[in-house]
Formats: C-alpha cells, structure tokens, sequence
C-alpha cells in the first residue's frame, strides 16, 4: 500500500529533516530494539490502554512502527510520523489502519478525533507550541489529548543506557518538564486534567517489578523518580448552546415527611425538568407520599420508580435508565442538600467549566449535628484515599449530590464492569467511572443541613468498612493493574 503525505510534509525545517533522516535508517532495527525492550513498550500499552477506551477515533502524531496505535483498537487508527520509511512499514504491518508521512507542526488533515496521543514524542518535536496548535485544528469539544514523555530525572540514566548500548541511541533535542507541557497546552487552548507518573523499572525483574511499578511508583516520594510522566489535556470549553433539560433522580426510602418540602423547593432548570422518584424498602408510607403529591406541580414533571434491589447505588441507576433529560442530578430525600443549590450544579455542566460536578460538604462549616465527628473524620480518609489512587482533588468523595451530562454517564455505564459492582451508595461507582474516562471533576461547596425527618440510613461501620474495601480495590485497578499486565 503506498504511504499517504500530507500536503504540508514538503519544505521541512533543517531540523525537521534531520530528524526524517535518522529515524529513516533507524527503521531497520526499530523492531530489535522493541524486542529488546519489550517491557518498557507493554508498560507504555498497557497504561495508554486504560486512559483511551477502544473503539474510539485515535490520532497518534509520532506514531512510529504502529504498534501503540493498533494495541489501542481504535474504530478508526490515524498514525502520523515524519520518517516515511517507518510509515511505509507501519501501513504494511497494519493495513487496517491508515499511516500519513508528515511534520506534525504542518499535519493538515482536515478531521477530528477522540483521542490525540502523543508517545515520547516531546524529546523529538521541532517546535512544541506549532504542534500543540495543529492538534487544536484536529479536536473537538471532547477531545482528550494523552501526552508520555520522559522525566528529566532520568536523563543521566538515559545516556548511561545509550552509551551501554542497553537503550537506542537517539537524538533527543528537548527535555520538557511537565509544567512546561502543561503551559504550552494553555497557549494553545487546552486545560490539562491530570498529571500522573508511571514506571520505576522498565526492565523486568522477576519478583521487584510489581512491587516497583505497582505500587512504589505510585507512592510519593518514589512517583517523583518514576521514568515518565502523562498528561491529559482538553480543549477550553465553550459554553453548550442552548438550555438542556434535566432530570432529577431522588433515591427516598424511608423519607416520608420530606417528600412534599422537596417537591416545593425544586428549581426549574432548563427547557424542561423532571423529578424522578425512586422509593424501595421504606418501612414509612413514603411511597404513599409521593403518589399524593404526583401532580403537586405543573411545572416539572414528577415520576415514582419501584426500586428493583437495595442500596442507593442500585437506587441511582434505575432512575438513571428511566430518566428522559440531558442532564442528570442525584438529590438525597433527607433534604441535607438543599434543592436551591441545584441551578449551581447546572450552570457549570451548561457552561462546560465541569462535565462532572461533585457537591462538596467541607468547604463551609457543617451545621451542628448534621455529621458526627466519625462521618467527618471517614470522608476526609476516603477522600485523601481517593486523591492518591485517581490524582484528582475531590474533597468530599461521599457527598450524595452529583451532576453530569447524559452522554458521559453512558460511557460510565458502558466500563462499570471493570470495577465491579458492590458500591453501597453509587458514589464511588460514579467518581471512578469519570476518572477513568478523563472527564473534567470539580467540587462544588454546598451548605449540610441536618435532618429534620427519619435518621440516616447508612451503617457508619458496615459501609464504612465496605467503602474502605472498594478503595484499595480501585487502587489496584487504576495503579497496579497496568504493571500486573505489562509483565506478561
């Protein structure tokens, strides 16, 4: 198959061709040499593996011999490389995918992606912000842009190893820090998402490389030794046109004497709002509550769910699957968020500055008595667990009142399989799921009031205990998982 140019490949900067020169004669021996370092290219899959979904529109720039853009099973594979001789062999190792020779500062296209992946390519770009630009003209509103590259930590270890003849020589021309990439992504229209850092060891040492790259690596102070870091980035959001419906789904078991005061308060927001009711178990008439106070407003439109298993996890993705809006919220029937706080949560979803918001009970003081100290003390251990699992800066991991767009929640849907299903109360269930498909988290302060009918329905130490289990579970999927595999 014959190697597709770009039409901006011609009349490359001097550096430009002497990087297509040597990468040109080395594509005789990239295969040995991946061979040679088979560990070290399975950790880079495996981890890029679990931040771009398959079945995506993938863009790799730097694409080389194709191998990380075919492990990624894209629905449709775009590789991009300056040296025409590795795009040949890609395009003949891969025929599914499509390979174009080109500088990926002058890459004209003219299509969008999903995912842009840029794979230790920073030591060898020409001109780091054209090429952050060229990656502008080839997103969309929800691209992601994944970024590896070498810390500079490693560079004396990195020329020890060329010069041992242990890694290949190349000629590396930048040594960019994370906060350098992070800033070239902002002049170029990005907001990065997360920094994270990967790989102690990437030689494999029977017996020392899990407990290196699983679990040292993402422990501090060893993260800050790790060879590489990787960015996620996503273009500057705009604000979303129009004025999306929502709906609102209510888990109520035993809620009785709050239904009506929470029909009464709910906002209007959108073009059109309804309320989900979804009641299983209670020992009260709540469920005879809501079915008197069906046609309460006219206003929103208000439906009651039988809830077909237990917990407020199973509660929240029945009224999920019912729920016929743009926008979905998860509101608590105890009434400790108050429903005036809900067009906040909207507007940021609306205006984009968040495609996942997380209400957050600890930024201002707490009303008296309505979290006891152990409630307090567990949710800032959950949240700093989560922090050091995810990178994300969630504060109040368990707070009941969450707000995402209904396109994200099927995709969240779509990998609950991976981390299981035993989440009590859904948060977790849903701040992973987002993790995992790099949407953009933010807190948003609320105000906790104290109930003023029934008591709790959470066990302080059974669910706790559950919570803690599904924690360390997560961690094991989102930091030791990638290295288990890379070692096969």
């Amino acid at each position: 198959m014959s190697v597709s140019r770009s039409a901006a490949s011609h009349g490359l900067t001097a550096g430009q061709e002497d990087m297509r020169v040597f990468f040109n004669a080395f594509a005789a021996e990239d295969e040995r040499w991946r061979r040679r370092n088979a560990t070290y290219h399975a950790q880079i899959a495996t981890v890029m593996r679990f931040v771009v979904p398959t079945g995506k529109r993938v863009l790799e720039i730097g694409s080389g011999g194709g191998w990380l853009l075919a492990a990624l099973e894209p629905s449709e594979g775009v590789g991009v490389d300056l040296s025409d001789e590795m795009v040949e062999q890609a395009q003949l190792r891969f025929p599914g995918l499509r390979f174009v020779w080109a500088a990926g500062e002058e890459l004209e296209l003219g299509e969008r992606f999903d995912y842009i992946v840029l794979s230790d390519l920073m030591p060898y770009a020409d001109d780091l912000l054209a090429l952050f630009a060229r990656i502008s003209e080839h997103s969309h509103a929800r691209t992601r842009v994944v970024i590896n590259s070498y810390s500079n930590v490693w560079k004396p270890a990195i020329r020890l190893a060329e010069l041992l003849r242990v890694k290949p020589p190349k000629p590396t021309r930048n040594w960019v820090a994370p906060d350098d990439v992070g800033n070239l992504l902002e002049l170029s229209g990005f907001q990065v998402l997360n920094v994270t850092r990967r790989i102690l060891m990437p030689k494999r040492i029977p017996g020392l490389d899990l407990l290196l790259n699983g679990l040292l690596a993402n422990l501090w102070p060893f993260n800050h030794l790790c060879l590489s870091y990787w960015i996620v980035a996503r273009p500057v959001p705009e604000a979303r046109d129009g004025a999306p419906s929502v709906s609102i789904v209510c888990p109520c078991r035993n809620e009785q004497g709050n239904v009506a005061g929470l029909i009464d308060r709910l906002p209007v927001m959108g073009k059109a709002t309804e309320l989900i009711f979804v009641e299983g178990g209670s020992r009260d008439d709540t469920r005879g509550e809501i079915v008197r106070n069906l046609n309460r407003r006219r206003d929103i439109t208000i439906r009651l769910l039988d809830q077909p298993g237990t917990g407020k996890g199973d509660a929240v993705r029945t009224g999920f699957a019912a729920a016929e809006n743009e926008i979905l919220m998860i509101l608590d029937g105890d009434l400790s968020v108050r429903p005036e706080d809900l067009p906040k949560f909207y507007e940021v979803v609306v205006s984009r500055r968040g495609e996942f918001v997380n209400g957050s009970r600890l930024v201002y003081d707490v009303e008296p008595g309505a979290m006891r100290f152990l409630n307090m003390l567990g949710n800032r251990v959950f949240s700093f667990l989560f922090r050091a699992t995810t990178g994300q800066r969630v504060k109040d991991t368990l707070c009941g009142t969450k707000v995402l767009h209904r396109d994200d929640y099927a995709e969240i849907s779509l990998g609950r399989s991976y981390f299981g299903d035993f989440d009590p109360f859904g948060d977790f269930d849903l701040l992973f799921g987002a993790t995992r498909l790099n949407l953009k988290i933010v807190d948003l302060p609320v105000r906790y009031q104290s109930r003023t009918y029934g008591t709790t329905n959470i066990s302080r130490w059974r669910h706790g205990w559950l919570l803690l289990r599904m924690t360390f579970f997560a961690f094991g999927k989102f930091r030791i998982a990638p290295s288990r595999t890379a070692r096969r």
